[in-house]
């Protein structure tokens, strides 16, 4: 029999966290869209009823690419600012303590993606996000790190943001100041044709700093945690994971995909509570609830 906390989790249309999550994503897509286009403004001696900030100045990944600079020599690469940097430690601790919520949490080309790929799902149904054989996915996403391999290099040879001319993230909130590169337009294309068949493309085939972040996974301290006392082995998680990550082989979700976006919980997917649960005590967890069965 399914108990009534089951009965009441599949009811959810939208769960709580969910609806926070997707209120934090139009928060910071609506408030980069303002930022740059103030700064734009002013750029053009427009008034603008708010200060504008040039998009390098609230990117962490700027600080990434400037570290090698600013540890051998104490300057930044051109056009980065030292909001990057601080940026960059804010998300390092957030990282550190839940993995790569700046991804599925903040990044409005992220957010985009997962948009469009609404759409995606409704032409495509259970066919989206599954046209990519799985093994040949799995070999796809070990890309961005070669990615992010070239963009460190190349910055810290050069002294300039090469990866400038080929960013969509770059291009979507700039692409009326003409400072753009085609190339930057073509991929920023490219990657919102392709959300249509792929949940978030970009994100995990060829993202630079979300390979960076993806790092953390490894390393955090709350983790996705999946209770094989109460799991049935229904694949819900698996299903709802925008990754493609297989949660329910894992006791602890460590993929370097993982975007923390809280889908394959038991408050949104699992049908079982308390199941899959982003927590700290993961394996003390799982041992209470196997005594409990017992009992």
């Amino acid at each position: 029999m399914i108990d009534k906390n089951t009965r009441e989790i599949r009811k959810r249309k939208y769960p709580m966290a969910q609806k926070i999550r997707l209120a934090v994503q139009i928060f910071f897509f609506g408030l980069i869209a303002l930022l740059t286009s103030a700064n734009f403004l002013s750029e053009n001696g427009i008034a603008s009823p708010i200060a504008g900030v040039s998009l390098h100045a609230i990117c962490p990944f700027g600080g990434v690419v400037t570290a090698y600079q600013y540890l051998t020599i104490g300057t930044f690469v051109q056009k980065i600012h030292e909001s990057s940097f601080v940026l960059m430690v804010i998300v390092l601790l957030l990282s550190i303590l839940f993995g790569p919520v700046i991804c599925g949490w903040v990044c409005p080309l992220g957010s985009l993606q997962e948009w469009i790929g609404k759409l995606g799902k409704k032409l495509f149904k259970k066919r989206y996000n599954n046209f990519i054989p799985y093994k040949v996915d799995r070999v796809l996403r070990f890309l961005r790190y070669f990615v992010l391999i070239w963009v460190v290099y190349v910055t810290a040879t050069t002294a300039k943001l090469a990866f400038q001319t080929i960013d969509p993230y770059y291009a979507l909130f700039n692409f009326y100041s003409g400072e753009v590169a085609i190339s930057a337009f073509v991929i920023l294309g490219v990657t919102i044709l392709l959300s249509l068949f792929i949940e978030r493309p970009w994100c995990k085939y060829a993202c630079p700093y979300g390979a960076f972040q993806g790092i953390f996974n490894f390393l955090r301290i709350f983790k996705i945690h999946r209770s094989k006392s109460t799991c049935t082995g229904c694949k819900a998680c698996d299903h709802a994971c925008p990754m493609n990550i297989k949660v329910s082989q894992t006791k602890a979700v460590r993929d370097h995909q993982c975007i923390s976006c809280l889908k394959c919980t038991s408050e949104n997917a699992c049908p079982i509570a308390n199941t899959v649960e982003m927590s700290l005590l993961g394996e003390k967890q799982d041992k209470s609830s196997a005594k409990e069965k017992r009992i």
